[in-house]
C-alpha cells in the first residue's frame, strides 16, 4: 500500500483547515446550519476530493460516467461538502459561500438538485436513503460494464433506520462489489450519544454479518484515514461490498464544540466565530 506523499499529505491538510474555516463562516453568516458533524467530517472530505476520487475536477457530468461518484447521505452536513467543492474542483468559485442558505441560493441547507449545483446528483438529507441510491449507482456501473466505483457517506445515528439495512442486504445479496460505504461514526446525533438514544452495539459485526466486508480506521488522522481508503479500494472487485467505518470527532478542530452533541445544528454567534476561527489556519484563502 502506497503511502501518501509528504506533498499531498500537506496540501490535504491546508484543504481541511480552510474547509474548517468555511464551515464556521458559512453557518455564522446564515445563522443556521450543522457545524458539528461537517468539522469532523472535513479531513475525510478534503482527502476524498483532493486526493481519492477519479472525477473530471474542471467539469461536472451528471451522469458520472467514466468517473467515481460520490453521495452524501446525512445531506445536514452540506457546509463540509459545498466548502470541498468549491476549494477542490473548479466547480464554482469558493464566494459562493457566502449565499449559504440564502433565498435562492444553490447552497440549501440540505443539498438540492433543482438549482443544478455542480457535484450535486441527488437531493439528501432525508436519513436512510443513500445508500439504496449508492447501490443502484453502483449497479448501474457495473451493468454498463465501468470500472469506477461509488461511494456513500451516512451518519452513524442515521444507521437506525430501517431502510439501510435493506438496502445493506440488497448490496450484498447481488454482489455489489463496486461499492464503498463509510460510517462517520462519532457516536453523536441531535439527541445525544447514540449509544443513549438507541444503541448500534457491534456495528461492524453487523455489516460483516449482512455479507459486508469491513474496516475500522481513524477518521482525523488523514495518513491513517488514506491508507483505510486506499484499503478498502483495494478490496473491490472480490464479490463483496465495502463499509468504512470511520471514527470522528464533532467539531473537530474547535476545541469548545468537541466532546458534546450540543453543536449537531446550532451556529456560532459573532464571538464563537472569532473564538473558532483563530483554532483555525487560513491557508488558501477566506473567501
Amino acid at each position: 500500500m502506497a503511502a501518501i506523499t509528504q506533498e499531498r499529505l500537506s496540501y490535504i491538510k491546508s484543504l481541511s483547515s480552510q474547509v474548517r474555516r468555511d464551515i464556521v463562516r458559512m453557518t455564522n453568516g446564515a445563522s443556521s446550519g450543522h457545524p458539528g458533524g461537517s468539522l469532523g467530517c472535513a479531513d475525510f472530505f478534503a482527502l476524498l476530493y483532493g486526493e481519492i476520487l477519479e472525477i473530471n475536477r474542471t467539469s461536472f457530468s451528471k451522469d458520472g460516467k467514466g468517473e467515481d461518484l460520490f453521495f452524501l447521505s446525512n445531506g445536514h452536513i452540506s457546509p463540509v461538502w459545498y466548502s470541498t467543492l468549491a476549494r477542490a474542483t473548479e466547480y464554482f468559485d469558493p464566494k459562493e459561500l457566502a449565499t449559504f442558505r440564502k433565498l435562492d441560493s444553490r447552497l440549501q441547507g440540505h443539498p438540492a438538485t433543482e438549482e443544478g449545483l455542480p457535484g450535486i446528483r441527488i437531493a439528501s438529507g432525508s436519513l436512510g436513503q443513500g445508500l439504496s441510491v449508492a447501490c443502484g449507482a453502483a449497479l448501474s456501473k457495473k451493468l454498463n460494464k465501468e470500472t469506477q466505483s461509488v461511494y456513500v457517506l451516512m451518519g452513524d445515528g442515521e444507521q437506525q433506520e430501517g431502510q439501510i439495512w435493506e438496502a445493506a442486504m440488497f448490496a450484498s445479496h447481488n454482489k455489489i462489489d463496486n461499492l464503498i460505504g463509510i460510517i462517520d461514526w462519532n457516536n453523536r446525533q441531535i439527541d445525544g450519544d447514540v449509544d443513549e438514544i438507541l444503541g448500534l452495539t457491534d456495528l461492524d459485526k453487523k455489516y460483516q454479518a449482512f455479507g459486508w466486508e469491513t474496516l475500522v480506521v481513524e477518521g482525523n488522522n488523514i495518513e491513517k484515514l488514506h491508507d483505510g481508503l486506499v484499503l478498502a479500494k483495494s478490496k473491490l472487485g472480490q464479490g463483496k461490498p465495502v463499509m468504512l467505518l470511520m471514527k470522528t470527532e464533532m467539531g473537530f478542530g474547535v476545541d469548545f464544540m468537541m466532546g458534546t452533541h450540543k453543536w449537531h445544528g446550532v451556529a456560532p454567534n459573532d464571538e464563537q466565530l472569532k473564538d473558532a476561527l483563530s483554532q483555525l489556519e487560513e491557508t488558501l484563502g477566506d473567501y
